[in-house]
């Protein structure tokens, strides 16, 4: 399984429709770089086709009506029968890019190809790619030295390197942050331990806030959008004792921090993402299905409220 040359293929959809997806091409670098929200407006669709290539086109993401009782209008859905290549080696964001004066959050399987996280030597997975696809979350396009940068980490030349770029506060960029239910899930599980080999498949709802005036407040919103509105079902292998242990400690009411908007909690740590308390990041429901007992269980609840605070205010 390439998840890199999934991802280009993936990414192909964008490229062949840039006008009607309201977004650009660039060749940078030698790259080809996709703006899809910094300086054109993107669009839906456009998130929904980047959520697909950050999972490397392992699973389908689709844009469904939501619940009333969570959260007005719609809700991005996710559905993975390869929940650790497409969410742990391609998806998760765990590529801090920084350079000058240029920050991005990398996701995408290009960290497969860098093989620069402990956690592939935890999964047992990377790769060897003949091209490199990233998605960078950032209000910068990158320049050419990152661009060089980038294809040295994936060891590639820059020509056979792809980057599709949004800023959080775009429809695009907001799109494809939501579109981590299921992710934020099965890191929460990585983080506590747990066996990510007994997990087969994953689907993951989650409601998809208005795009906010800016980076920062869209920050909070998509967070909140999984802490206190995403619900999550995992189909395991295995005992039922396991999952009873582990999973009270999974959605993100197990946190100390969980019940206060996102903002609220980031402003009151000055910004620092790194003095939140990490299990605050999952979703607010999970439910975990074992296919050999027959037997699920459901942990966590969303609250609805905090939703309501977050996207009105």
């Amino acid at each position: 399984m390439q998840l890199n040359r999934l991802a280009l293929q993936a990414s192909q959809s964008l490229f062949d429709s840039t006008e009607l997806l309201r977004v650009e091409r660039h060749r940078i670098g030698g790259a080809c770089v996709l703006d899809c929200g910094i300086h054109v407006p993107g669009s839906v669709e456009a998130g929904r086709l980047l959520s697909l290539v950050a999972l490397a086109d392992l699973g389908r993401v689709e844009l469904v009506p939501g619940s009333a009782d969570v959260a007005a209008g719609p809700s991005v859905q996710v559905t993975t029968d390869h929940p650790v290549a497409g969410c742990m080696a391609s998806q998760y964001a765990g590529w801090e890019i920084r350079e000058g004066d240029f920050f991005a959050m990398g996701s995408g399987p290009m960290r497969a190809a860098a093989n620069r996280e402990k956690i592939f030597e935890d999964i047992g997975y990377a790769e060897k790619a003949n091209c490199a696809v990233g998605v960078l979350e950032t209000r910068m396009l990158p320049t050419v030295q990152i661009v060089k940068s980038l294809a040295a980490a994936c060891h590639v030349k820059p020509a056979d390197l792809v980057l599709l770029v949004a800023p959080t506060a775009s429809q695009a960029g907001t799109f494809q942050v939501v579109a981590r239910s299921v992710e934020t899930a099965l890191h929460k599980l990585y983080e506590l331990g747990f066996d990510l080999d007994r997990i087969e498949s994953g689907w993951g709802l989650a409601p998809l806030p208005p795009v906010a005036p800016d980076d920062l407040a869209a920050i909070g919103r998509t967070n909140d959008a999984i802490l206190y509105g995403g619900q999550v079902t995992l189909w395991i292998r295995g005992d039922d004792s396991s999952l009873e242990e582990i999973g009270p400690q999974i959605p993100s009411c197990s946190s100390a921090d969980h019940g206060e908007t996102f903002a609220g909690i980031f402003a009151r740590y000055d910004h620092d993402f790194y003095k939140i308390d990490p299990h605050l990041f999952s979703p607010a429901l999970v439910r975990l299905v074992n296919l050999d007992s027959g037997h699920s269980f459901t942990f966590g609840e969303c609250l609805p409220d905090v939703l309501r605070s977050s996207f009105e205010d």
